[in-house]
């Protein structure tokens, strides 16, 4: 009697487990649910279409993996990083990305995937001239969210081009992680995006050339400088938050 391999169906909620998932990090990176707010299971469910157990399993998964935690009211809510929370996931990210790009550098790189890494970068221009044109300061939040599609979006797929999926998940966890806090910072200014925009072009040069030394010295130096700005960053929000707390009045004064 002959058998069927692989007739079994993946269980009904593992498709909405993957996409509550997906939903709940999106959530979490676009700064919807900031460090600290809670998530509502029921809310979830009812937005996804879903029973609340593949929500609830989503959930406890993401919280097994840093992003979310339980609150003391039994709930979960979006978990508040340490400054050594920062410093850790910096580490993490440096050795993993420095050896990823070492990896694909030494390989060749696809003329489509540099020109679609060139737009990332030439994007980060297009922010520079704009905030020349305006005379602004830094730039607003909808800039800073077409800045983070581009920052993200070059590291992701540098990364992607290792052809490591185990690998690229950890990265890309672990730079969700580091924007939990990333809601809190100002607008970037112009010293800023000129600065990002030559580490990226340099980083691509080096990895089109197949420099695998001059690759992995560049990024190293990207990630340390931006590890170095979110942790004056959070020492600055510190601050903020303890004289918030210390004197409330002097803040409604000067409001």
């Amino acid at each position: 009697m002959s058998r069927k391999v692989n007739s079994r169906r993946a269980p009904a909620g593992s498709s909405i487990r993957s996409r509550a998932y997906v939903h709940i990090q999106q959530l979490v990176a676009s700064g919807a649910l900031p460090a600290g707010s809670g998530i509502s299971e029921l809310h979830l469910a009812k937005e996804l279409g879903s029973s609340r157990t593949p929500i609830r399993e989503a959930m406890n998964q993401l919280a097994a993996e840093g992003l979310l935690k339980i609150s003391t009211g039994g709930g979960m809510v979006v978990n508040e990083l340490t400054r050594e929370d920062i410093v850790e996931l910096y580490e993490l990210r440096e050795a993993l990305e420095v050896y990823a790009v070492g990896k694909m550098a030494r390989a060749f790189m696809h003329p489509a995937d540099q020109a679609r890494l060139q737009q990332l970068v030439d994007g980060i221009g297009t922010l520079q001239q704009e905030l020349q044109n305006t005379k602004k300061d830094r730039l607003n939040a909808k800039q800073m969210e077409r800045f983070l599609g581009y920052d993200l979006g070059f590291h992701a797929l540098l990364i992607s081009m290792a052809r490591n999926s185990r690998l690229e998940k950890i990265i890309n966890d672990t730079r969700l992680l580091i924007s939990i806090f990333a809601m809190y910072r100002e607008g970037h200014d112009l010293e800023s995006l000129q600065e990002i925009q030559r580490f990226h072009q340099k980083i691509l040069d080096a990895v089109a050339k197949q420099d695998p030394e001059t690759a992995v010295n560049l990024l190293g130096q990207h990630i340390q400088a931006s590890r170095t700005e979110r942790l004056n960053d959070y020492d600055h929000w510190s601050r903020e938050s303890t004289l918030k707390r210390s004197v409330p009045s002097f803040f409604d004064v000067h409001k």
